[in-house]
């Protein structure tokens, strides 16, 4: 599985621990549900600690319950619910989220561009996707007209 951050291709170190599974040594992402749970274990273990949501999760929810963390991963189940772009924009913009977004799941080329000006700045492509093509989607516009998270001021605003 290629992972994309900050617009490169890098090794990824986190890893997805399941219910029920120990939580090994270094960076972990863990469900919503087990961090409700063991919130305090996990903090206090060595690593950095991110969250798995799904795409049905709440911004306003779950928005000061992971400011703290290192990495908050939104559930793609599928190419066409884009309730994952509305909790990335709410947790960067109201939350004021500083970690890392990561965009998991169905997650296509097509997507990356908006993806990004909605505040995600990580992506994990599924097996047999091309990562080195999915790069070029970050350059395929050179304009926006709407403000976003990446640029708050709509197009007239920046002249």
């Amino acid at each position: 599985m290629a992972t994309i951050r900050d617009g490169k291709i890098v090794e990824d170190t986190w890893q997805h621990v399941a219910d029920g599974e120990a939580a090994p040594e270094g960076d972990v992402i863990v469900t919503l549900a087990r961090l409700r749970q063991e919130g305090e274990a996990l903090r206090a273990r060595a690593g950095k600690l991110g969250v798995r949501v799904g795409s049905d999760a709440i911004a306003d929810e779950i928005g000061d319950e992971v400011k703290d963390l290192a990495l908050v991963a939104i559930e793609f189940p599928k190419y066409v619910d884009g309730r994952g772009y509305t909790i990335a924009r709410k947790l960067r913009d109201r939350f004021k989220f500083e970690g890392e977004l990561r965009a998991v799941g169905n997650v296509l080329r097509d997507q990356l561009f908006y993806m990004h000006r909605c505040g995600f700045d990580a992506y994990e492509l599924q097996e047999g996707k091309d990562a080195e093509g999915a790069l070029e989607a970050f350059q395929e516009f050179s304009v926006t007209y709407q403000g976003g998270s990446d640029d708050p001021r709509p197009l007239y605003r920046r002249r």
